[in-house]
């Protein structure tokens, strides 16, 4: 007998090709559809490709007749904080537009199961840490208020045609595959552990800080790391919770524990043996001064996160940096003697 199909949206991108991986470790046979506009499609490894976009219903529809996915994971959406500040059309347009297409194809096709990303950003500027599931949601980019509108879309799917899924709050992703197969590969990087291994690697000169007067013990914002290939786990835990009857609803997915910028960079140079400078800029809009999640109903699930503690973030994304820079250099020439 086959592995069951899952359809994987987003899938050649940082998270959704962890995942992929992951379900493919787990017994299930994934199937990737994803634009390629920020994906790759080299690191779609666990099963075939198909390149489109989810606003493309025909589309949709052909994929899910040919492949007879049981679930749904979805991960396509931009998902970056600032350039959302300067372009909501393209986040609306993307993010929301494509989910509700997504919806409307699995309504209609029968897939009644879908575990989806979202962010610690529907939280905006938390008034109490740790972040339990049950604060007020008050998104303060339109990055933040399209993930909402699109947990607030999947609730309404499911009070009205019976869906089940999982709305997985992310806070910060981070590291590299431990096996070195996968990693985040991003152009250009926004995301604060690359850049600051960028600089230990030579690639740049500066940690680019973005503000050191926030209400924290540093200055710096504070957030909760964790490793890539936990987060692709916890989706898979959170699949087989829904596949077998399980409740879903919104889950937070974060260690519980918060370092700041300039923790992480100086954690950087100490692993690495490499400095990391800092240069010290204005804030940047649409950064709350500390996201840490309050983790306690994802464990009570059994999700658990043992890759990652700081160190172990650190160390596989440095690996992964390494071996891509490895892979750039030029051939050796042979001396002749």
């Amino acid at each position: 007998m086959s592995n069951p199909t899952v359809l994987v949206t987003g899938g050649a991108g940082y998270v959704g090709s962890h995942a992929c991986k992951a379900l493919s470790g787990a017994g299930f046979a994934p199937v990737c559809i994803d634009n390629l506009s920020r994906g790759h499609a080299q690191a779609v490894r666990w099963g075939p490709l198909i390149q489109g976009d989810l606003r493309d219903s025909a589309l949709l529809r052909h994929t899910i007749a040919a492949y007879r996915p049981i679930a749904v994971m979805h991960f396509a959406a931009m998902a970056y904080p600032a350039e959302s500040m300067s372009r909501p059309d393209l986040y609306y347009d993307n993010n929301v537009t494509g989910t509700l297409s997504l919806l409307q194809a699995m309504h209609e096709t029968g897939i009644g199961i879908m575990v989806s990303s979202s962010s610690c950003a529907v939280y905006g500027t938390p008034a109490r840490l740790p972040v339990t599931e049950d604060a007020p949601t008050a998104p303060i980019s339109p990055y933040g208020s399209s993930k909402l509108m699109m947990e607030q879309m999947k609730a309404e799917f499911s009070r009205a045609f019976g869906l089940s899924y999982f709305a997985l709050r992310y806070f910060n992703a981070a590291g590299a595959d431990p096996a070195g197969e996968l990693g985040e590969d991003h152009d250009p990087e926004p995301h604060l552990l690359p850049n600051a291994l960028a600089v230990a690697a030579g690639h740049r000169h500066f940690l680019d800080v973005h503000g050191d007067d926030y209400p924290t013990a540093d200055g710096t914002c504070v957030r909760d790391f964790l490793h890539v290939s936990d987060l692709a786990s916890a989706h898979v835990v959170a699949l087989r919770v829904l596949l077998g009857g399980g409740t879903g609803g919104t889950l937070n997915l974060g260690t519980g524990q918060g370092h700041s910028v300039r923790e992480l960079a100086a954690q950087v140079a100490i692993n690495t043996g490499r400095p990391v400078p800092l240069r010290i800029g204005p804030r940047r809009v649409g950064d709350p001064p500390a996201l840490i999640a309050d983790a306690s109903r994802a464990s009570r699930l059994g999700i658990a996160y043992p890759h990652s503690a700081i160190e172990s973030i650190i160390a596989t994304a440095w690996a992964w940096m390494s071996a891509k820079d490895r892979e750039a250099l030029p051939p050796k020439t042979a001396v002749q003697g």
